[in-house]
């Protein structure tokens, strides 16, 4: 614990004295140039504000950082946890916007997004992610060369909770467990996404290659309509609706053939007796 302090306490006085020094002599170069001592202290409050404003913003963006890894920790973790879809959403949009807004983001955060994104099946953007976390030089830690101040300041703490893992005990764990999970299943998490990536085009393309499925033609009747009658209904229409005609043919039979055309109204009745006739028939048998 002795060591870490006096590790960690020069570097905090030599950060500090750094800028003390550069507004010292800035402030004694105006004052030999007669500027007012008002103006200097002025231009100091000034300057010191906005030195806090940035620490500040350095820090936010740090705890967000940090703030992230405990969630994909949790949500990657192989345990009996099931976790809602927007819960995930939730944690990959967090990531997003590290991402956007931080120049240089470590690359254990593209690793934490690359493993959400195989976790909900979106294998494009995981293929994205986790190529560019194996198989690109600038994804390593080593080609960070010139940091962004947030970047300096996520890695002084991320330092410090390695130094002293019991001030920051589930923080700590989440970036350790990120870390090995980064080591050990980032090629097979890789290697799973190309897979279904390749098996989803092959569906597609077979879907596209397929010929539509032919449809057999359908018989199409005619309905022809019947002539209306001189009522305007005759029967054929009800409600507006009207009723198909169906024609109906007759076979003649050979009984029909020997029996004859059947016989019209005047053939029928044209051996009948007059009416006087019958009555005269009629009464004479009565009379007798």
């Amino acid at each position: 614990m002795d060591n870490t302090l006096e590790k960690r306490t020069p570097s905090t006085i030599k950060e500090k004295g750094q800028y003390v020094l550069a507004f010292g002599v800035i402030a004694s170069m105006l004052v030999v140039t007669n500027f007012p001592v008002l103006v200097i202290f002025f231009f100091a409050v000034f300057a010191y504000l906005l030195l806090k404003m940035f620490s500040v913003a350095g820090r936010s963006e740090t705890r967000d950082i940090f703030e992230f890894y405990l969630t994909a920790n949790e949500i990657l973790r192989d345990d009996d946890r099931r976790w809602y879809g927007f819960e995930i959403q939730e944690a990959i949009s967090r990531g997003e916007s590290i991402s956007q807004r931080m120049a240089g983001a470590p690359p254990l955060v593209g690793f934490a997004l690359g493993a959400l994104y195989n976790k909900i099946g979106d294998h494009k953007m995981a293929v994205l992610n986790l190529s560019r976390i194996l198989e690109s030089e600038s994804a390593d830690e080593k080609a960070f060369v010139h940091p962004s101040p947030e970047l300096r300041s996520y890695v002084r703490v991320l330092r410090k909770i390695e130094r002293e893992p019991g001030d920051a005990p589930l923080t700590s764990a989440a970036v350790r467990a990120l870390e090995r999970a980064r080591k050990l299943r980032a090629k097979s998490l890789l290697d799973e996404s190309r897979i279904s990536l390749e098996k989803i085009a092959k569906t597609e393309a077979a879907e596209q290659a397929a010929p539509a499925p032919q449809q057999l033609p359908r018989a199409v009747e005619s309905v022809t309509e019947p002539p209306a009658s001189e009522n305007g209904n005759n029967g054929e229409r009800e409600h507006g609706i009207p009723r198909p005609s169906i024609t109906v043919e007759v076979k003649e039979r050979p009984a029909d053939k020997k029996r004859g055309a059947p016989k019209t109204k005047e053939e029928q009745y044209s051996n009948r007796k007059p009416i006087t006739e019958v009555l005269h028939d009629i009464y004479d048998g009565n009379t007798r």
